[in-house]
């Protein structure tokens, strides 16, 4: 039996990354899958590649910084498949690179809409809905070792990230006696699109983080974090709940 069989899940920036290695690796395990991004082009190629592939996948366009349209997200998936099982919440921008001093107030508000707000609005709407059906379902959010180990040069990510936990942590506490379970998975350095463009903007190498970022020696791969959050998801981790899943090669150590 795969471990989301017959399951429903939604995966909110899942066009690419860690986001689209999850959607890809979910389905594998049987669930219907909902490819939620911002960026049509590239979610429909994911939702594509997992059909061609055998899965089952549909495509849903949200800017999840819009109440409304998270809320047609949630629906969205409810009509296609039936209900929702579980969610992965992994939608959020690039983080910011500047120094307090010269904190960018207008992408503080884009990082604030998206990172935390959005993350908020996801919980909303997918609680709504599991407590529509009578409770039960599972949520992981996608917070950061940002969350717990400060580095220089991203404040405002770091704080919104500090967020998606204290989040995680109020719905938990709230919502497992309705059965719902929600966690949190926490990347370290991991080879993304999103490193990718942060590590250009402060002019660093990939070589020049790793021992810095690791106890083993080398970036994690954004199937990796998918796996932490395919566990979090699935009956293996029936009796986890309000924690956090550390996915950094020991990141946190350092």
């Amino acid at each position: 039996m795969k471990r989301l069989e017959n399951k429903v899940a939604i995966i909110t920036g899942s066009a690419m990354g860690m986001g689209m290695e999850t959607a890809k690796l979910f389905a594998e395990e049987g669930a219907k899958v909902v490819v939620a991004d911002f960026n049509e082009d590239a979610g429909k190629a994911v939702v594509d590649d997992i059909v061609a592939n055998g899965g089952i996948a549909s495509f849903c366009k949200v800017d999840i910084s819009k109440a409304s349209q998270v809320e047609a997200m949630v629906q969205f998936a409810v009509n296609t498949y039936g209900r929702l099982d579980c969610a992965v919440n992994n939608a959020a921008l690039k983080p910011d690179n500047n120094s307090f001093e010269e904190l960018d107030e207008e992408y503080w508000d884009k990082l604030q809409a998206v990172d935390l707000k959005g993350t908020a609005l996801c919980m909303k709407y997918e609680l709504k809905q599991f407590m529509a059906q009578g409770g039960g379902g599972a949520i992981v959010n996608i917070s950061s070792i940002n969350a717990f180990k400060p580095t220089t040069g991203n404040p405002a990510y770091q704080a919104f990230k500090h967020g998606v936990e204290g989040l995680t942590k109020a719905a938990a506490f709230e919502y497992g006696i309705k059965g719902i379970r929600i966690n949190s998975v926490a990347p370290g350095a991991i080879r993304t699109p999103m490193l990718t463009a942060a590590l250009q903007g402060l002019g660093i190498e990939e070589k020049d983080i790793i021992p810095t970022m690791s106890l083993i020696g080398r970036l994690g791969e954004p199937r990796e974090v998918a796996q932490g959050s395919l566990f979090l998801c699935s009956d293996d981790a029936s009796y986890v709940h309000g924690t956090v899943l550390h996915v950094g090669g020991g990141f946190e150590l350092l």
